[in-house]
């Protein structure tokens, strides 16, 4: 699973993004806690952290003597969006292995909190967390909007918006 999201896509090779892997029991009740009171991480068999990481980008830059510009949104966008495609491909390679996933948001509710427990150190924060385990039942498919609500060609089309979400509904 982790080889799987190492491979994900990076923006310039950067590779803003770890990942902490939490498989301690307190730590994961404190996770479920900070998380919305969230049953299922605590009872995950792993619960994995995808942060955005420039630590180690301003630690190389630093070494290396170049200049680091990590107060730029860019670098911001960049970390949050390199470590929801890890996510991502984790997700889909657990899938493959049979496991199920479900993707924690709310990890954000107290990113301090959450950050002090998992060890992060500054320019690194949580994006989003994510249980896994062997689901006793396969889980439902959960509706989406149709792709008239969400794919445009050529240009993006807001008459198309309203029925495709009243169908949707």
């Amino acid at each position: 699973i982790l080889t799987t999201a190492e491979r994900s896509p990076t923006s310039s090779n950067l590779h803003a993004y770890s990942i902490v892997s939490v498989r301690d029991r307190q730590k994961k009740e404190t996770l479920a806690e900070l998380s919305g009171r969230q049953a299922h991480v605590a009872q995950s068999s792993l619960f994995l952290v995808f942060c955005a990481d420039l630590y180690r980008l301003s630690l190389l830059n630093k070494k290396r003597g170049y200049p680091f510009n990590g107060q730029y949104t860019e670098m911001f966008i960049v970390a949050t969006v390199d470590a929801a495609l890890a996510a991502d491909r984790a997700l889909i390679a657990a899938q493959a292995l049979g496991m199920g996933g479900v993707m924690v948001g709310a990890i954000r509710n107290d990113p301090e909190l959450v950050s002090e427990l998992i060890g992060l150190p500054e320019l690194v924060y949580p994006v989003m967390g994510m249980s896994l385990g062997y689901p006793a039942q396969p889980a439902p498919v959960k509706p989406r909007l149709p792709l008239e609500a969400i794919s445009f060609t050529e240009q993006y089309d807001p008459f198309t918006i309203e029925q495709a979400v009243a169908d949707y509904d």
